[in-house]
């Protein structure tokens, strides 16, 4: 996985939790919402990375 990917990655979980934090400070359930789903986007491109550096372990492990 590239960290330029790793980074990304991470920014969207951290803006989630901004506006899942701004949402629960101010009342705005719409808000916090889309932080949860900011947050929960990122998780997911993370894990998909995580497979891809899986898979290519066990490429590189077979051919060694």
């Amino acid at each position: 996985m590239g960290l330029k990917d790793k980074a990304e990655n991470k920014v969207d979980e951290l803006k989630g939790q901004g506006k899942e934090s701004a949402g629960k400070a101010t009342g705005d359930r719409d808000l916090e919402a889309e932080g949860k789903a900011d947050q929960t986007e990122g998780k997911v491109k993370q894990a998909g990375e995580h497979v891809k550096d899986a898979a290519k372990d066990v490429k590189d492990g077979l051919t060694k």
